[in-house]
């Protein structure tokens, strides 16, 4: 798959589940196989990454982001397909994050109780204007598919935090309880406890 490809799904794939059974297999391709080892992010982005992901999908009755892997989920995609350009906005970003949480609370982000951490992140998510005209993935125009790496921090994070977690295997099949190829249709059939009408 292309860097333009993989945008294109990005930009796609905002509600997961009305997507097609070929659109996700495309997607999953960025997912890390197992034994993945990091090869943009430092142990130190990293953990702060870590935390990051963990306080915007966190486990429930399900893995959350941690255990989805998103964090090499976002390694894959800065080290193969962003442009060194972004690769190095997304990892001044991940510094910024530190930069603030040493001007609120002199102390590194990851060093935080994690209800300062999410003040944090709350504080930087209420500072984009999410109903803007580039408002998320999939209010981009055919021509912006490029920038879709691109722009506010946060909401590339962010929006990297989603994608990698509901096209894992664990947000797909346990959390969204989606299958991606479904069995035979049986018409007015009960629905099973747990399983998504």
């Amino acid at each position: 798959m292309h860097r333009r490809e993989l945008l294109k799904l990005l930009s796609a794939a905002g509600i997961l589940p009305v997507v097609s059974p070929e659109l996700f297999a495309m997607m999953r391709q960025a997912q890390p196989a197992l034994g993945y080892t990091l090869r943009t992010l430092d142990t130190y982005q990293n953990e702060t990454v870590l935390a990051m992901i963990d306080l915007i999908v966190p486990a429930t009755g399900t893995p959350g982001a941690k255990g989805a892997r998103v964090d090499e989920f976002i390694d894959v995609i800065l080290t193969e397909w962003a442009t060194a350009e972004e690769r190095q906005h997304f990892l001044e970003g991940i510094a910024s994050v530190d930069a603030q949480s040493q001007k609120l609370f002199s102390r590194k982000f990851i060093e935080l109780p994690q209800e300062q951490q999410f003040v944090l992140l709350r504080s930087m998510d209420d500072a984009i204007d999410w109903a803007g005209t580039s408002g998320g993935p999939n209010d981009a125009m055919p021509g912006e598919f490029d920038r879709q790496l691109q722009g506010e921090f946060f909401r590339v994070f962010k929006t990297l935090t989603l994608h990698g977690y509901y096209t894992s295997e664990i947000g797909f099949s346990q959390e969204l309880k989606l299958e991606i190829i479904p069995g035979a249709q049986h018409g007015c059939a009960a629905v099973n406890p747990g399983k998504k009408a």
